[in-house]
């Protein structure tokens, strides 16, 4: 089993600019690169006439100023979020305020938010975030011109959505699936349990083009859902041979399986492995020993689970 996985970065960006990245489909990048961003979150907008506009980004007046050149004689009629992480939704008010539109998106899930590391936390994540219309799995949301199922993809977030281009078997993934990089999952925001199962769901699909919340398009979907699947059960199988090897701390884990990784995302790797952990304890797996805190506790096998398992 391999970890290697084919991101593609190359990736060319110019800000402002509304490219089409699909029939019907115009994309825009927000000008807020950064080790979570890549090179900046992507709005979509959808339609011609009447549109949708998908994730308007952060709160930022030159992107909501593209957004509203890109639109010019356009009536904008819902503004989408796949997830309330704020450089996905910050902009949705301003936007709003600028050239109207519903709202759309899951709303208020009564879940812990946030993840202790910086950059995850309650600062990026807006916890009052409330929709105008929420809408859960198996909604449409139908649009003069076009129409988008809604599928609840949890995992990265637990109110995170996918919007699928009735018709035209093109997803917008949001943070679900991106082609730069892996999805992030930091607990409690994030769950490994419900993240491997959206993605069970996605392989029963049969999408053609992804088109994800960072980073281009991705033209191969069943493949990379395939490699982030693999990716996870391969990291999983590593963090049960630390275990086995008396790894048995996630600074530790991390500093085995993680070595070369920039210091900066350490944290959102100690908070992967943790995720991982949770569901290895959630299958009776493992378990966590000698501290009330999960990053600081010693992990161990599960009174009968083999070491094979």
């Amino acid at each position: 089993m391999s970890a290697e996985l084919a991101f593609n970065r190359s990736v060319d960006v110019d800000y402002g600019v509304a490219e089409e990245v699909a029939p019907g489909v115009r994309r825009i990048v927000a000008n807020n690169p950064g080790p979570y961003t890549f090179l900046g979150t992507n709005t979509y907008i959808v339609g011609t006439g009447q549109v949708a506009v998908i994730d308007p980004g952060p709160a930022d007046p030159a992107h909501l100023a593209a957004i509203a050149e890109a639109t010019r004689g356009e009536r904008v009629t819902h503004i989408l979020i796949t997830h309330s992480h704020r450089d996905h939704c910050d902009g949705a008010l301003p936007l709003q305020e600028l050239l109207g539109g519903e709202i759309v998106a899951y709303g208020p899930t009564g879940t812990a938010r946030g993840a202790g590391t910086p950059g995850l936390g309650d600062g990026f994540v807006d916890v009052a975030f409330t929709p105008d219309i929420p809408v859960g799995d198996g909604d449409t949301l139908k649009v003069r011109g076009f129409a988008l199922d809604v599928l609840h993809m949890p995992g990265h977030a637990p109110d995170h959505l996918c919007f699928a281009l009735v018709g035209k078997r093109t997803m917008f993934t949001g943070d679900h699936v991106m082609g730069w990089n892996t999805t992030v999952i930091a607990p409690p925001e994030g769950d490994m349990g419900d993240f491997l199962a959206s993605l069970e769901r996605l392989m029963q699909r049969h999408d053609k083009l992804f088109l994800p919340g960072h980073g281009g398009r991705i033209e191969t979907p069943q493949r990379v859902v395939r490699a982030y699947m693999t990716h996870r059960k391969w990291r999983e199988q590593n963090i049960l041979a630390c275990i086995d090897e008396g790894v048995s701390t996630i600074p530790r884990i991390v500093a085995k399986l993680y070595g070369a990784l920039d210091a900066n995302l350490k944290e959102a790797a100690a908070l992967s492995v943790l995720a991982h952990l949770e569901h290895l304890i959630a299958r009776n797996m493992v378990s966590a020993e000698g501290a009330t805190g999960k990053l600081s506790a010693f992990y161990v096998r599960a009174s009968g689970d083999a070491a094979s398992s």
